[in-house]
């Protein structure tokens, strides 16, 4: 009786040891089975997700205007510290304050030269004057934004500046259509010193891509200054391989339409070429 139950025993224990056996891989296999098919869902949204952002990186590239510094981000643009890697000496000619009666004599004398020029125009000028706005695009000039009414005191105020910004933008887009998308701009007076640096701060983030000079004929120091004093301090003025240069489109300048070709001129003669802002 004691070997046949020591027998019986001895198979329980096997038998026991077997089933655990068995039990233990399987639960082996199930677990990795498990693990298996959870990597696998962890793994396939990653991958979807990278495909996704490609194409929206490729549509980002596709959106990116291929223009002039009038699509650019908001901000001040000062061309004439860029360096130029191709030695050129460019000039960007300017005209502020336009349109004006004296809009078309400048074209005209634009397109002798073969020359464009950026126009920063006032908002109240181009509800008066629609037609020379029109012409100015239709050149291929470059059109920017210099406020609907000018008001140099705006400029100590970010909000009233900004609005005054925008009001003028809406009058191009009227007259201009969806053509005009542009975002260039000029302060009356310029944006310089430390005083406006909020300002500047603030426009910039507004959308517009704002423009200053670093040369100017000086036609702005009086109602109608002769050409020989214009000359002068174009002479005075004009130094850098690039130079952004200040010039008034507005109806009492004549004079600067008159000193017009002898500017182009000018600085023909000492290895500038045109460009536009």
């Amino acid at each position: 009786m004691k070997i046949k139950d020591s027998r019986f025993k001895v198979k329980n224990i096997v038998l026991v040891v077997l089933t655990l056996i068995l039990l233990c891989g399987f639960y082996i296999i199930v677990r990795e089975g498990i693990y298996k098919k959870n990597v696998v869902k962890k793994e396939v949204p990653k991958q979807n997700k990278i495909h996704h952002n490609k194409k929206k990186e490729n549509s980002i590239k596709k959106d990116v205007p291929k223009d002039n510094i009038k699509n650019q981000p908001g901000g001040q643009y000062t061309p004439w510290t860029v360096k130029r890697e191709d030695g050129k000496k460019v000039a960007y000619l300017t005209f502020d304050d336009g349109p004006s009666v004296n809009t078309s004599k400048i074209i005209e004398i634009l397109n002798r030269n073969n020359i464009k020029a950026t126009f920063f125009l006032i908002g109240k000028s181009a509800e008066e004057f629609p037609d020379m706005v029109r012409q100015e695009f239709q050149n291929g000039e470059v059109i920017g934004n210099h406020t609907y009414s000018h008001i140099l005191s705006n400029k100590s105020n970010p909000e009233k500046l900004i609005e005054d910004f925008n009001k003028c933008d809406g009058v191009l887009r009227a007259i201009l259509g969806k053509n005009y998308n542009s975002r260039l701009a000029r302060f009356p007076g310029g944006s310089f010193g430390d005083r406006l640096r909020d300002t500047r701060e603030a426009v910039g983030k507004a959308g517009y891509r704002f423009v200053d000079w670093n040369d100017e004929i000086g036609d702005a120091r009086g109602r109608n200054l002769p050409v020989s004093i214009l000359l002068q301090n174009l002479r005075k003025y004009t130094y850098p391989d690039t130079i952004v240069l200040l010039m008034h489109d507005a109806a009492p300048k004549t004079s600067t339409v008159e000193a017009l070709p002898q500017i182009i001129q000018y600085l023909k003669d000492r290895g500038y070429t045109f460009s536009t802002l």
